[in-house]
């Protein structure tokens, strides 16, 4: 049985809410799986799986019996988890005990006392992000309207996965860019050190620094903070703080 089509707005809505909240990464995805599984009744195992480097990981869980039944199948090699993620199609499993596929990883579930299960893929655009998982203990938990409010909800989930993920790409793209810019700093203040010392020119006091790192087998930047602190006796430290650019510049 699941819960009336009214009853899953509020699963939405706080969904769209945890974007605005901006949460780490794990909380969000947790959460949403919760929303997921809770939407079932009665209650039911949900997982988020997300292919990293090619393996599939389990991210989020609502419960320790989703974590076991997506460990089996990545074990396996196969199962319902594994094919909805590596087709893009919804994969719905109305009773485990008459399947006929998936050897490897049907018995290992059943034992763990899952009957039926739904898969769904989180795409946007040609992009299969991952997919939700969700196990139940009894035949047909998925069949029907249930299936409609969960594949309704999985597409709600892609969008904001797909928000979620821009968020943090954004944001290592903005700490790789500070740190970027704080190493430019500290080079450019061992450069004019070194040409005040050696009486040289920019590129020749480049060459200084270069040689020295390939000689020492550091980074450029702990060879030019190590000038600069010779210098200064103090660590050194960027000249000024780094505003970020703007997001379309971008």
């Amino acid at each position: 049985m699941i819960a009336s089509g009214e009853e899953t707005n509020p699963a939405v809505t706080r969904l769209f809410a945890l974007l605005v909240e901006t949460p780490p990464m794990d909380a969000f995805l947790n959460e949403a799986v919760r929303l997921a599984a809770d939407m079932i009744v009665p209650a039911v195992a949900g997982s988020m799986t997300i292919a990293r480097d090619h393996h599939p990981v389990t991210v989020a869980t609502s419960d320790p019996l989703a974590t076991q039944v997506d460990e089996i199948q990545y074990g396996a090699e196969q199962g319902p988890c594994l094919e909805a993620l590596r087709t893009g199609r919804i994969i719905q499993v109305d009773d485990l005990l008459a399947e006929t596929r998936w050897d490897r990883y049907r018995p290992h579930a059943i034992a763990h006392g899952v009957i039926s299960s739904l898969s769904l893929p989180l795409t946007v655009g040609p992009r299969t992000l991952g997919a939700l998982n969700l196990y139940a203990m009894s035949r047909t938990a998925f069949a029907g309207p249930p299936r409609r409010y969960a594949e309704a909800f999985a597409g709600q989930c892609a969008a904001a996965l797909a928000v979620t993920l821009r968020q943090a790409d954004q944001a290592d793209l903005q700490a790789q860019l500070t740190e970027a810019m704080a190493s430019r700093s500290v080079i450019d203040q061992a450069l004019g050190i070194l040409m005040g010392q050696q009486r040289c020119t920019a590129d020749e006091a480049f060459q200084l620094l270069r040689r020295a790192s390939q000689h020492r087998n550091r980074k450029l930047r702990d060879i030019a903070a190590d000038v600069v602190a010779g210098v200064t006796g103090r660590p050194a430290r960027p000249s000024g703080p780094f505003q970020a650019p703007a997001d379309k510049a971008l």
